[in-house]
């Protein structure tokens, strides 16, 4: 007997820095969400698909929710971590080992109020100066609510991955596949080269950056063995557009 598919939408949430997009790279195998240092540097809600066996997770990566309040970009950077919540199956809650934070709470206060399966997804265990460490920490998260599951990983070295992705499925519903089994993301290549220019700026540039920068992709072309890609880079100010270039250009090269 042919065992039933799973297919469903799972999302991923938490506050800035906590590894989400590094977390939805190593469960997709490719980078698809940008990652670094600096908080709120992933910006849209982007969708990889993971397509293993008789299941097909499809992850929603969201930007991180903080309570900081100021620009209209932090505001649509909330709305859209939390828009998502109430329209998917399950609901990936990551936090940090031994680093709960109001942030933390508030969004924990905001799933209460969400009839979605919650797993919580203790990432950085790593940093751990011991396994024994682990246990007092699960058993003072899990007290704070009703999780389906409670997860601890590494999302930089790959860690019990796989066992996050098993309890993923078993809170799938019973449906047919979405997209096709080799597909890995609704996004087009355009999308992704902006995004990849946008991370090494941030990278590069770290806190000189402002969030309101902006990579928009004007000519996109592949031939056999090359990519060809035109893009600017919208900033607010000439100051802006100085960091970035560099002294003579030397950023650009």
């Amino acid at each position: 007997m042919t065992e039933a598919t799973r297919c469903g939408y799972v999302a991923i949430i938490g506050r800035p820095n906590v590894g989400k997009s590094t977390l939805l790279n190593y469960i997709l195998g490719m980078k698809l969400s940008i990652t670094s240092r600096k908080p709120q540097t992933t910006r849209h809600q982007i969708l990889g698909v993971k397509t293993t066996d008789n299941v097909q997770a499809i992850y929603v990566d969201t930007p991180g929710i903080h309570q900081r309040r100021g620009t209209a970009i932090n505001k649509y950077m909330n709305r859209a971590a939390t828009s998502v919540l109430g329209d998917v199956d399950v609901i990936l809650f990551v936090v940090q080992a031994k680093q709960w934070t109001e942030e933390d709470q508030a969004i924990l206060e905001r799933l209460k109020g969400v009839k979605v399966p919650v797993i919580l997804v203790v990432n950085k265990m790593d940093k751990l100066a011991s396994k024994k460490q682990l246990l007092p920490v699960i058993q003072e998260l899990s007290a704070m609510f009703d999780y389906a599951d409670i997860v601890p990983v590494s999302a930089l070295n790959g860690v019990n991955t796989d066992v996050l992705e098993q309890a993923v499925a078993k809170l799938l519903p019973e449906n047919d596949f979405i997209y096709p089994e080799d597909q890995v993301t609704d996004r087009n290549m355009r999308f992704l080269a902006s995004e990849i220019i946008r991370e090494k700026l941030v990278r590069e540039l770290g806190q000189e950056l402002p969030y309101t920068t902006a990579v928009v992709i004007d000519k996109y072309e592949e031939d056999t063995d090359l990519v060809s890609i035109h893009a600017t880079i919208f900033v607010e100010s000439n100051g802006q557009k100085s960091i970035i270039i560099g002294k003579k250009g030397v950023r650009l090269k």
